[in-house]
């Protein structure tokens, strides 16, 4: 089977510098600056840090923020040992910090929806047609920054459909639906007619971001209660990579019917998601965690040491293909050949990719596999080779676990056929 490639990002750089020196910089010299100070202000405008019921929340599950001087966001590349926040102060800066994966999984989807705010302040001064045109760039640069992950495209879209529906005095067209596939507000050539400008498209675009949050972390929690639903009552978990919201609301669920979930997690080379983002929240969690190297999952699933197999997908096609950080393939066909069910969750089957074909793979830059924690791990006359992604075909895949229940990956189109619970 053939898939689109996309060309290989830089290596990400080492932002390892000392504040005073960043806050001189200007944004030509340095496109982001770091701060290592404690957590912005619980005032920011992307909400309190707090789960529905008030109560703090894994520090991960907040790890966006927008403030006055831009978009804040906690680099997953030096957690948990730093607690290091990166300054976006342009639509652009979170572009690149997407791309130099300063964070994942979730986060890109956040940090898209207030990078939008952004590029609108940067817009405010500007006629309609100047403001389209720069939100649509801002757009289009944040969707290119992770292609694989179709997330960064509903985020822009979302705010887009405010936009829209702020100068139409009316919904925007079924069209720019996020789960419809649909070409989003950044292809359009020309603003709609009734294009906000000044202080009105940046309080459009906050209220777009606002609640394309809130639409996330809603369906993020009703996915957790469908998988948690179908977790092993007395057995461990095998997952892969880092599912952020999805994992920490499936682990809530399953606290809250009185389970004691217990997880073994990959490394999940070459960041080390799994041993620094999965086991570290779990583990803050309170759940009981254990960490395997990337070349052991086939033996823990071999010995029995699990009873099902659940990741994230960062896309799921209409024919069932599940696509994943790489490794989940390799994970997913041992799993079948030990009768270990998977368990893949993402929140909207991707009505725009009928097949694995439709989907772009990411390649990053192979030195990134030559590295670990910014230190070498091969010699200099070795090349490394990065699919930061891989496809998984659905005879492999148990179910797909969505925001309105768990479906055979062979009926994915009953997701969008009904807006009700799907499951069987």
């Amino acid at each position: 089977m053939s898939r689109r490639r996309t060309a290989p990002h830089p290596r990400a750089r080492n932002d390892d510098v000392d504040e005073q020196e960043q806050t001189e910089m200007t944004a030509a010299e340095q496109p982001f600056a770091t701060t290592r100070a404690a957590a912005p202000s619980a005032a920011s405008a992307a909400g309190p840090d707090a789960t529905e019921s008030g109560e703090p929340g894994p520090i991960l599950a907040h790890s966006v923020r927008l403030e006055a001087d831009g978009v804040h966001i906690l680099d997953r590349r030096v957690f948990p040992f730093e607690r290091r926040w990166v300054r976006c102060r342009t639509a652009e800066d979170v572009a690149t910090a997407i791309r130099d994966m300063v964070t994942q999984s979730s986060g890109p989807y956040f940090a898209a929806l207030w990078a939008m705010v952004l590029a609108a302040r940067e817009a405010r001064g500007l006629d309609a047609a100047d403001a389209h045109a720069r939100l649509s760039a801002a757009g289009r640069s944040l969707i290119a920054s992770r292609p694989t992950n179709d997330a960064l495209g509903k985020a822009v879209d979302l705010v887009f459909r405010e936009l829209i529906e702020s100068g139409t005095d009316g919904p925007a067209p079924p069209a720019a639906a996020p789960d419809s596939g649909a070409p989003t507000g950044v292809d359009a050539t020309r603003p709609p007619g009734g294009f906000p400008t000044g202080d009105a498209l940046v309080e459009a675009a906050l209220r777009g971001a606002w609640a394309g949050e809130q639409d996330y972390r809603a369906r993020s929690r009703a996915l957790g209660e469908y998988t948690a639903a179908l977790l092993p009552e007395d057995g461990a978990v095998l997952t892969h990579c880092w599912a952020d919201l999805y994992l920490t609301e499936t682990v809530a669920a399953a606290l809250r019917r009185g389970r004691a979930p217990r997880f073994f997690c990959t490394e999940t080379r070459p960041y080390l998601q799994g041993a620094r983002l999965t086991a570290e929240t779990l583990a803050e969690m309170g759940v009981d965690v254990t960490l395997v190297t990337d070349g052991m999952g086939a033996s823990v699933l071999a010995e029995g040491l699990v009873s099902a197999l659940v990741t994230a997908a960062d896309r799921v096609t209409m024919d069932g293909h599940v696509v994943n950080k790489v490794g989940t393939l390799g994970l997913a066909v041992a799993a079948h050949a030990y009768d270990v069910p998977f368990y893949a969750m993402v929140q909207t089957p991707d009505a725009g990719a009928p097949t694995a074909t439709d989907v772009p793979i990411e390649y990053r830059d192979g030195d990134e596999v030559l590295h670990t924690l910014g230190r070498r791990t091969a010699s200099l006359r070795v090349r490394g080779h990065y699919p930061a992604f891989d496809v998984t075909p659905p005879r492999f895949v148990t179910r797909v676990v969505t925001d309105r229940g768990a479906l055979e990956p062979g009926l994915l189109a009953d997701y969008h056929r009904n807006r009700e619970d799907t499951t069987p």
